[in-house]
């Protein structure tokens, strides 16, 4: 054996020892849930369940941070405005604090209306039906994760609790208009993170990058664009990150998100206007000035998504812990504990820094390239999707919305390179056949004029050869070959197919297997 191939035994070894490393620091977290909870049981068939649940939903946790996480932070990973060691230290602050400090005191035990209780038997059942659900949320999360597919939580613990719901007591336990809706979100979801990306990028394109001095179109627009970020950001904090500890209507968080962007928005003006002549006419000097808005942006989503989805961590295990504690009622909704609320939120911050790498890449590089101003327009839509949707009544999931981002850019970058290529072979076509230096002097002053003046150039380019009866002489055949233009790919077909795949089969698949899991729970519980 060579040393070559030594080496490469070594490197193996040296990931095996990291993924061991990893499931064992899981697995301690989840063992001391299991002893604390045991500790607050007091003994009986009631602590048994109480610690099966604690376990579960730990590992539930855990799994929501490793998939649903990353598509906050995946975007400004994946342009390089922060390392990724630095995005798991601040999404892992910030779920926590979010789960923590704004996760609210009270959440529904039965998810977004999903079955009714009413139609449940007994409280063994119930508690039946959210240990399936629990379990088989956290492990098609778990699958999802393997396979580098980030989706949604809330379908994966709705699916599950429908599966089990129907094992246990039938089809008429179903709200299937609440279903209808989470099938409507399929769709609308990525359809409007796409658009509103699509159509801040090219705001974005047509305002700073298509200008002919970026440096001054970045230093008019930038201010703008932070400010409308601060706008949008706090308005989106305020009614989906801090509703639980403070309530406000939609107008009177549109205000005070307008007062923490105006003096963002002055003091970023003043600070560009400080620059002067040190900004450079590049795309990457523009790109720079949106790293410190990307960062907080970050933060913000990774502080809003705790303070909401940690509920699907630990509304199941909060419904479980009312029925234990109340002897056997079963309410609508349920107070969480403190040490409830405590293994969500560490769940997920170390379900992040353990296993979180690999969705952040997978949204952040693996889909499409992105620098610092496609992630900036990924975030605002992120937000806007949001506040627009949730005042229409339209449900939207984060996850779906934030690919939806990312593959709205990622087309908007196709179409504008095919459009482009599609203006040189114009140009190539209407000038004499073998004029390669009058071509090569064209393309130059196209590249370098702004949008308005590139039009012009082609218009007075095509009057000009129509005035000279062709002079290039092409033959049909020729003009066609001309005309064909290549088409870049630059979003992967695999991974849409995929992410779109694993989108379609996480309600039926973690159904499948919450059903599956109640009967065997029912089975190892009765007598």
């Amino acid at each position: 054996m060579d040393l070559k191939h030594i080496s490469e035994i070594e490197r193996a070894t040296h990931r095996g020892r990291g993924e061991v490393l990893r499931l064992g620091i899981g697995l301690l977290f989840i063992v001391g849930v299991m002893f604390y909870a045991a500790m607050r049981g007091g003994g009986g068939d009631g602590s048994l369940i109480l610690v099966m649940a604690a376990m579960i939903g730990g590992y539930m946790a855990m799994n929501i941070g490793a998939n649903d996480v990353a598509n906050n932070v995946g975007p400004a990973v994946g342009s390089k405005a922060m390392s990724l060691a630095g995005a798991l230290v601040i999404a892992a602050v910030f779920e926590a604090a979010g789960a923590l400090i704004a996760g609210g005191e009270v959440v529904g035990t039965i998810r977004s209306g999903i079955i009714d209780p009413e139609l449940i038997t007994d409280s063994d059942t119930f508690v039946w039906i959210m240990l399936a659900a629990l379990l088989a949320g956290a492990l098609w999360l778990n699958i999802a994760t393997a396979v580098g597919a980030p989706v949604s939580t809330t379908h994966s613990i709705v699916g599950a609790v429908l599966g089990a719901g129907i094992a246990a007591e039938g089809m008429d336990i179903v709200a299937w208009s609440t279903m209808g809706n989470i099938v409507v979100s399929w769709v609308v979801s990525p359809v409007l993170g796409g658009v509103f990306a699509a159509a801040f990028l090219y705001l974005v394109k047509r305002s700073i990058t298509y200008q002919t001095d970026m440096a001054a179109a970045a230093r008019r627009t930038v201010p703008m664009l932070v400010g409308l970020m601060a706008w949008t950001f706090g308005t989106y904090l305020i009614l989906k990150g801090l509703n639980r500890v403070w309530s406000v209507g939609f107008g009177e968080a549109v205000v005070y998100g307008l007062m923490i962007a105006v003096p963002i928005f002055l003091l970023t003006k003043r600070s560009m206007n400080g620059r002067g002549m040190q900004l450079a006419n590049t795309k990457q000097s523009v790109n720079r000035l949106f790293t410190v808005p990307l960062i907080s942006a970050a933060a913000l989503l990774s502080f809003a998504h705790g303070s909401n989805d940690v509920s699907n961590a630990v509304g199941p295990l909060a419904a479980i812990v009312d029925v234990i504690t109340s002897d056997g009622v079963m309410h609508k909704s349920a107070p969480i504990p403190t040490w409830v609320m405590m293994v969500g939120a560490l769940g997920i911050a170390l379900g992040l820094a353990l296993f979180g790498p690999k969705l952040i890449r997978t949204v952040g590089s693996e889909i499409t390239e992105l620098d610092q101003m496609r992630a900036y327009c990924i975030a605002m839509a992120a937000t806007l999707t949001v506040i627009v949707a949730s005042q229409f009544g339209l449900p939207v999931s984060s996850t779906h919305i934030a690919v939806g981002g990312v593959l709205g850019v990622g087309f908007l970058r196709e179409y504008l390179k095919s459009n482009y290529d599609r203006m040189l072979a114009e140009i190539k076509a209407h000038h004499p056949e073998g004029d390669l230096a009058a071509i090569e002097a064209f393309v130059a002053r196209f590249e370098k004029a702004s949008i308005e003046e590139k039009g012009e150039m082609l218009r007075d380019l095509k009057q000009r050869s129509k005035k000279a009866e062709d002079p290039a002489h092409f033959s049909k055949v020729e003009r066609k070959g001309l005309r064909k233009v290549y088409r870049r790919e630059l979003v992967k077909r695999s991974q849409l197919m995929r992410i779109a795949a694993a989108w379609v089969i996480t309600v039926p698949a973690s159904a499948l297997m919450a059903a599956m899991l109640f009967f065997m729970i029912r089975g190892m519980m009765l007598p």
